[in-house]
Order: structure tokens, then C-alpha cells, then sequence
């Protein structure tokens, strides 16, 4: 089975997550199959970065999001775009939708002090 999943990348203490596709019984900083985004909690807000024309394209061949993926997703509104994409809506006006999301997110470039401390 394939999964959608977190692979941690970063220095010790200092966490950023790369979203891959893997298979199941792959180890959590093994091998995988290809990278589909990128995660750093440590800003603030939180960056999410996500191919999601990728992310559907698997997910349609079957590939299950982990717990913590599906969480994300569903903070980014990917999920249900994916479902409306099941439906038939057109992959640009959902790209396009997507796009415009992630423009509204106001994040900053380098990690806060504050973001530091919380973890």
C-alpha cells in the first residue's frame, strides 16, 4: 500500500518535514517514491507547500494520507477540493483555487524566536 506521509528533514530540535509519497513498510526517513510538498512548523503561521495536482494524482491510484498528512490537508483545504475533484470539477479551476489560498496565508520567511520556544 502507498501513503502519503511526513519524512522529517532538519537539524536536531529544529524540524521541517518533507510530504512524500512512500510505501508503507518504508522507514519514516527511508525510501520513497517522489516528494509532493513541504512542511515547517516552525513558522509562524506554519508553511505548507504542496504540488497538488501531484497529491490528487496519487491519491486517485489509491495512495492513503497518514494521520498527520490528512490533518494538514485538511487545514489547507486540500481535501475537500479532492473530493470535488472525484465529482468531475476541472483540475485548473481547483489549481487555481488552490493557488489563490496559499496567497492569502500570511507567512514569514524565517522562523520566529517565539515558534522556537513553543516546540
Amino acid at each position: 500500500m502507498v501513503r502519503i506521509r511526513l519524512r522529517r528533514v532538519g537539524l536536531k530540535g529544529q524540524p521541517s518535514y518533507r510530504i512524500v509519497v512512500a510505501d508503507k513498510e518504508a522507514p519514516r526517513d527511508g525510501r520513497f517514491l517522489e516528494v509532493v510538498g513541504f512542511y515547517n512548523p516552525r513558522t509562524d503561521p506554519p508553511t505548507i507547500q504542496v504540488a497538488e495536482d501531484r497529491v490528487y494524482e496519487w491519491m486517485s491510484k489509491g495512495a492513503q494520507p497518514s494521520e498527520a498528512a490528512a490533518k494538514l490537508f485538511q487545514s489547507i483545504g486540500l481535501l475537500q477540493r479532492f473530493e470535488r475533484y472525484k465529482k468531475g470539477e476541472s483540475l485548473e479551476a481547483l489549481l487555481q483555487e488552490a493557488g489563490a489560498v496559499q496567497s492569502t496565508r500570511n507567512v514569514q520567511p524565517k522562523t520566529s524566536l517565539s515558534a522556537q520556544k513553543r516546540s
